[in-house]
């Protein structure tokens, strides 16, 4: 019998069962910055907010406990400011 991960090992965690999602993301960070959820917009530079390259690496360190492809360098070079929606979409590519 197969197992169900089959012969290449686990399948790829679901990006929102996972915790990657806008909503997810940004209570994870309001947590880490001690703000509010509501008080951070998807098109925030989480930099303004009070992000700092410390607990990014916090962050790249938790995220890839949770199975997460993810690399300090990608985040702070996405070609556009740190924000909810553009970590999303680069934490949950294909």
């Amino acid at each position: 019998m197969t197992s169900p991960a089959g012969p290449a090992g686990p399948a790829p965690a679901d990006s929102s069962s996972a915790g990657f999602d806008p909503d997810t993301l940004r209570a994870e960070i309001a947590e880490l910055l001690g703000e509010d959820p509501e008080d951070i917009r998807d098109e925030d530079d989480l930099r303004d907010l009070g992000l700092d390259s410390m607990r990014v690496m916090h962050l790249v360190e938790t995220w890839r406990a949770r199975g997460a492809r993810v690399e300090f360098a990608d985040l702070a070079d996405l070609g556009t400011a740190p924000t909810l929606l553009a970590w999303s979409a680069y934490l949950t590519r294909a």
